[in-house]
């Protein structure tokens, strides 16, 4: 957010706040990595800096996935994956 849209805009992170009825620390906190984008944020990120929405929501869930990938993943090294394809569960 900072690096590819504020910075390159010339905008501060209160300008962002303000532009998109938020509070400061909303914006700050996201900028920082503490909070993620909720879907009211990427909603609001999207109509002010015309992306979409999705854009936003795919940037959070590829984070999330990463850091969860991350503390995972001596876990994941114990499962072996299934060998056939389940059936197909009748309707």
């Amino acid at each position: 957010l900072l690096e590819d849209f504020l910075a390159p805009l010339g905008l501060t992170q209160r300008d962002l706040a303000d532009a998109i009825g938020v509070p400061y620390q909303r914006v700050n906190e996201v900028v920082r990595r503490r909070q993620g984008v909720t879907p009211s944020s990427a909603l609001r990120l999207a109509k002010f800096l015309n992306t979409s929405p999705g854009f936003w929501t795919n940037l959070e869930s590829t984070w999330e996935l990463f850091h969860a990938q991350q503390a995972e993943e001596e876990h994941l090294k114990r499962i072996s994956p299934l060998s056939k394809s389940p059936e197909p569960v009748a309707s």
